[in-house]
């Protein structure tokens, strides 16, 4: 394990937090990913003033690329990501996600697990491409994106593993809204700001009720990240997820950049 954050915070002000992803090369995400963010939970938790976290990424390309398909050298011990994101959820403190560049597998899973999400219109890419690496998503991504954009969508958005712009991910209700790049910090930070203002109690409590009919359960998840950790022993896909990595994959290059697009090729 790395000493290495693989982002920063900001306090703006007692209330508003301001988390920045910066991991380079890509923003990958890995299992250092998870325990940081386990840490910072346990910080949002503990401090009795705060309302509010935006996320951010210091690459104007990636946002969060995908997790990281090498396997680490030492077991991991630490909280899985469907921890934290049920601990996200449950948390009283609002969480928003401002998106620009690539926010793809479990990138994409961290956006759905936030309270809301705002995207550049101009530079925001998201997708899920599991099954195009011959594996199944294990972060939520089959239990929440129903939820958000309806049976048909999500499966388009799962099964086609591609890339969607922001736009279309606004009118599939996957984001709150998208933005002109020049807008989008401006936008984020007055909600984050107004949030901010108000007291905690209520903003606690209709966190809470909105949770009540919105989050999938929690054995619903469970499955689908069971059904993850099997599908990386399957042959076919340690034959694609094999070829995108020689031909490129986790390197600032074309096959991240267009993923999409590389990884139907055969």
């Amino acid at each position: 394990m790395t000493d290495i954050s693989p982002f920063r915070v900001v306090q703006r002000s007692a209330s508003y937090w301001r988390v920045t992803f910066d991991s380079p090369p890509i923003n990958l995400v890995t299992f250092e990913t998870f325990a940081a963010l386990g840490d910072l939970v346990d910080r949002m938790d503990a401090d009795d003033d705060l309302k509010v976290v935006v996320f951010d990424s210091a690459d104007p390309d990636f946002f969060l690329a995908h997790f990281d398909l090498v396997p680490p050298e030492q077991p991991y011990t630490g909280p899985t990501w469907l921890d934290v994101a049920a601990r996200m959820a449950r948390s009283r403190v609002i969480t928003i996600a401002s998106v620009r560049g690539r926010a793809r597998g479990v990138g994409n899973e961290f956006l759905l697990a936030c309270d809301m999400r705002f995207a550049s219109r101009e530079r925001a890419v998201l997708g899920q491409p599991e099954v195009g690496a011959g594996i199944t998503p294990g972060g939520g991504a089959p239990e929440r994106l129903p939820l958000l954009v309806g049976r048909g969508r999500a499966l388009e958005i799962i099964a086609g593993a591609d890339d969607f712009d922001a736009e279309t991910a606004e009118r599939y209700g996957w984001i709150n809204r998208a933005l002109p790049d020049a807008e989008l910090d401006a936008h984020v930070d007055r909600i984050a700001t107004r949030i901010a203002s108000f007291d905690r109690r209520p903003l606690a409590e209709v966190k809470a009720l909105v949770n009540r009919s919105t989050l999938p359960s929690e054995s619903g998840l469970k499955a689908g990240q069971d059904t993850f950790r099997a599908s990386l022993a399957w042959p076919e896909a340690h034959a694609r997820i094999s070829q995108l990595l020689q031909r490129g994959m986790q390197q600032r290059n074309d096959v991240e950049y267009r993923l999409g697009d590389h990884i139907a090729e055969r």
